[in-house]
């Protein structure tokens, strides 16, 4: 138990997309979602998190090997960080395709 804590002390951002995972799944059952739109949300679900994880894979090898600046370096972070956020943007696309209509439906 403390090395998942301290894993998820270390890797904060992991920890947001999985309370968020936990969110939609439960207004996927509330808003009782089709299967096609499990299967998009569960995509992006995992798009997010397997990005969110190389990204820390990738931060740690290169914090491993580099104790100094190094320009190449700091690409190589800065496009696994690029990685999660074009992911992430997927996914609010994906949740609005998914969710929105839902969200009007039950305000109107």
């Amino acid at each position: 138990m403390d090395k998942i804590r301290s894993f998820f002390n270390r890797e904060q951002n992991l920890l947001i997309h999985i309370i968020a995972t936990i969110i939609v799944i439960i207004l996927g059952i509330y808003f009782k979602l089709s299967v096609l739109e499990w299967l998009l949300v569960f995509f992006v679900i995992c798009l997010v998190i397997s990005s969110e994880l190389l990204n820390s894979a990738i931060e740690l090898v290169v914090d491993s090997y580099t104790q100094r600046f190094n320009s190449l370096a700091m690409v190589a972070k800065d496009s696994a960080a690029a990685a999660v956020v074009v992911s992430a943007f997927i996914a609010v696309g994906v949740g609005l395709y998914v969710f929105l209509p839902k969200f009007i439906s039950f305000i109107s």
